[in-house]
This record gives structure tokens, C-alpha cells and sequence, in this order.
């Protein structure tokens, strides 16, 4: 599984708030999971008979390691109980940072990291010099202003 900080908070309510916090931060909806009992998340896809063995399933895939199976058992024993979790999936050490630091300010009673000396990084940008567009703009053999006309040069729009 990839890195992951997982935040524990005694009410649902202030989860909810810290979900939005993040979202608002600049983290991706799809990089900030809640899991409650109310809200199981992606907890309520996986496949058994209880909530609470559904907990445990989702929290084994965040924390993988043969150490943190007791916290897994612990973690769906308390959201079971009305606890609320919030995982999110940093990329780099400045997330990693902003995230942990956004969770334990505001309420969180337990935040754990997994794997966070092995993150990947997402390349927004080209990794050459350069700017595509401007590249693209200046060779520009039909002689075409419009962007769909060199895209689709048989192709006029009018």
C-alpha cells in the first residue's frame, strides 16, 4: 500500500469538519478517506459479513505490515464503537507535513503514519524543458489559427 497518515477522532462530527478542512487545503477528494460507522467510505465495499469485519478489511489494505495488525483490530473495534477515522494519502514531505499538521490541530487523539519514507510523487509537469503549448504553437506548418483546425488539419471548422 502506498504512504498513508490515519487520524482517530472520538466524534464523527469533527472528522467531517477535518475531511473538509483537507479538501479545502488542496488535497484530492480521492486522497482524504473517512470512515465512520455512519459514513464507512470504501470500508463499506469490501466483502464480510459484519461492519466491523468490513472495518478491519479496509484498515488491513492502509496498514499492511505484520506489526500493525493489532492496531487494524483496534481501529474497527473503534469505529464500530462511534469513532471516525481520516486517512489520507500524502505525496511528498511538504503534504506529509501539511496533512499531519492540520490532523493533530485539529482534534485528532491518535495519528499514524505507514510508509511515509517510500512515497511517490505525481508529476503535474513535464519532466523536460520547456513549454509544451508554446512548442506546439510555434511549428505550425498549415498556417491554421485555430487550435481544432491544427489539430484536425482536413477538418475545417468555419
Amino acid at each position: 500500500m502506498s504512504a498513508v497518515l490515519l487520524a482517530v477522532f472520538n466524534e464523527y462530527g469533527v472528522a467531517d469538519r477535518v475531511r473538509t478542512r483537507l479538501v479545502g487545503d488542496g488535497f484530492p477528494t480521492d486522497r482524504v478517506e473517512l470512515t465512520a460507522a455512519c459514513e464507512p467510505g470504501r470500508a463499506g465495499s469490501h466483502p464480510a459479513a459484519s461492519a466491523r469485519a468490513k472495518f478491519a478489511q479496509y484498515f488491513a489494505t492502509l496498514l499492511d505490515e505484520d506489526d500493525e495488525w493489532p492496531f487494524v483490530e483496534l481501529l474497527a473495534e473503534r469505529v464500530e464503537g462511534g469513532a471516525a477515522t481520516i486517512a489520507v494519502h500524502p505525496r511528498g514531505a511538504i503534504e506529509t507535513a501539511r496533512a499531519a499538521e492540520i490532523l493533530e490541530t485539529e482534534g485528532a487523539v491518535e495519528v499514524v503514519g505507514h510508509d511515509l519514507e517510500n512515497q511517490t510523487f505525481e508529476y503535474a509537469a513535464s519532466r523536460e524543458d520547456g513549454y509544451w503549448v508554446r512548442h506546439f504553437m510555434l511549428d505550425n506548418p498549415t498556417g491554421a489559427d485555430c487550435i481544432y483546425c491544427r489539430l484536425f488539419p482536413g477538418h475545417r471548422h468555419h
